[in-house]
């Protein structure tokens, strides 16, 4: 999985696991298979005039037809499949019927992927959008009929020669977030198989991320409820986003690492493990910039994934692509260790979210050198503690967060000008009754300092306003 020629091989391999419905390994595959043995009496839909005659002679004879028949009548009569079959999705309201026209176009296109271009010349002849008929029926309430739907959407839209217009895309990158949010969603997999294969299309991936897919990914990743299969697919997906350059630099942004970081140290999935390696090496071998590189190596440090390679290593793995992505993260992280200074250590821990007791927080040594430091960029490492103080419930994280702004406000003079414009004074005070004592104990000692503080610039303010020749004050002796 080391470079872009693997990508096409490995999104060959999922669509070889879609073909058919004889491995039903999704919910929806599972249900093509009833829908499939339900057939349709397409003479009653004549009789009653719901189809016209043409449709009907069309649909009957192709339906019972064999595989050789099939391919023969698509390749002699293709605009007229395309008619029948959009006449037939409009026309017929019926939902167990609309499930069988739909798991029959989607067999069709899975069989050979150059049938998408028959739908999409019959919709250019007749001056019409390809997506209008399938996008209309994502609404509908039959959920069978909506993700098999999304299906035929992702297969014309990747398999195609013309890719899928801007408006068209969006709404359906949207919908397809939608589905991973959705709660209880029994057909997820399917909205992740379908976003597997959009994303291997390059000028694809920007409208996900846009539409804030990747947050979407990650929040799903961090439920409690995800199963290894749901993991190996999203993870997948972050890792097709992660060969676009522009994608693959703002990753550590998006609490990627972390969240792909504790997977790695809790997976027993073989598949997942090498996906997630492989994500890790674009990580550092897609961005351009060398301090975003380092910025994401000492990233992965932070959360420890060194041991998780060491751990990774002692399993000798017969896959090629997994030794290769291990002694390529191992090398380039020991390089990374080798040059981080505690103060990248300090960034890189807040910037996760993810603080600790490490040697930094009660190195005198470290905070005398670096206070002023936490000034750079606006304040910006400032802020996240401070935010960090306002939406984390882990009692460590907020008691490490606590202390250092306590120690910033000691060895920077005007740190506690600083902390009250930023908020974090109040935000301090309100930890002095947390139900957990280590809270309780860093928010006082941090309050003090911010009291002390006070009285000692005060104190010097005062010194220093005092005229130096005025008799009628007396100093005091030490």
């Amino acid at each position: 999985m080391a470079n872009i020629s693997n990508l096409g091989s490995v999104i060959s391999n999922i669509d070889d696991i879609e073909k058919g419905a004889q491995v039903a390994t999704s919910l929806l595959q599972q249900r093509a298979n009833d829908v499939r043995a339900n057939r349709v009496n397409w003479q009653s839909y004549v009789q009653g005039q719901m189809i016209s005659q043409e449709d009907y002679n069309f649909i009957y004879q192709f339906d019972n037809a064999n595989s050789e028949t099939k391919s023969a009548m698509l390749k002699e009569a293709g605009p007229q499949f395309a008619r029948t079959f959009f006449n037939l999705m409009s026309q017929i309201a019926k939902d167990q019927t609309l499930q069988y026209i739909l798991t029959m176009l989607d067999d069709v296109l899975q069989e050979d992927k150059s049938r998408v271009e028959i739908l999409k010349e019959y919709a250019k002849q007749m001056k019409e959008s390809v997506w209008t008929p399938f996008i209309h029926l994502l609404n509908r309430n039959d959920r069978f009929i909506v993700n098999q739907t999304s299906r035929i959407i992702a297969k014309i839209a990747c398999w195609s020669k013309e890719l899928m217009g801007l408006d068209d895309l969006r709404f359906y990158m949207d919908w397809l977030k939608n589905q991973l949010r959705l709660p209880g969603n029994e057909y997820i997999q399917t909205a992740a198989r379908c976003l597997q294969m959009m994303l291997r299309i390059e000028k694809y991936r920007q409208v996900f991320v846009d539409v804030d897919g990747i947050a979407t990914i990650v929040s799903v990743l961090l439920g409690s409820k995800v199963g290894f299969q749901i993991q190996y697919q999203l993870i997948f997906c972050l890792w097709c986003l992660s060969f676009s350059t522009h994608i693959a630099e703002r990753m550590s942004k998006d609490k990627i690492i972390p969240v792909l970081s504790d997977i790695l140290s809790e997976c027993v999935k073989e598949k997942v493990s090498r996906i997630i390696l492989a994500t890790f090496r674009n990580i550092l071998e897609k961005p351009e910039e060398r301090d975003l590189i380092h910025e994401h190596a000492v990233a992965m440090v932070q959360c420890k994934v060194l041991k998780q390679l060491e751990l990774l290593e002692a399993r000798k793995f017969d896959d090629p692509d997994i030794v290769d992505d291990l002694e390529f993260l191992n090398e380039k992280l020991q390089e990374s260790v080798q040059d981080l200074s505690s103060f990248d250590e300090y960034t890189s821990e807040v910037k996760s979210g993810r603080l600790e007791w490490s040697p930094v927080h009660k190195n005198e040594k470290f905070w005398r050198e670096n206070a002023i430091r936490l000034n750079e960029n606006n304040y910006s490492l400032l802020k996240m503690l401070v935010r960090l103080l306002e939406s984390s419930k882990d009692p460590l994280i907020l008691s490490v967060a606590a202390h250092d702004l306590g120690e910033y406000v000691r060895h920077y003079p005007r740190g506690k000008v600083v902390i009250e414009q930023l908020g974090g004074k109040q935000m301090v005070m309100q930890y002095l009754s947390h139900e957990d004592p280590n809270v309780r104990f860093e928010a006082l000692i941090a309050v003090q300092k911010l009291m002390v503080h006070n009285w000692e610039y005060l104190g010097r303010q005062l010194q220093s306003d005092q005229p130096k020749d005025n008799p009628g004050l007396v100093q005091t002796a030490a």
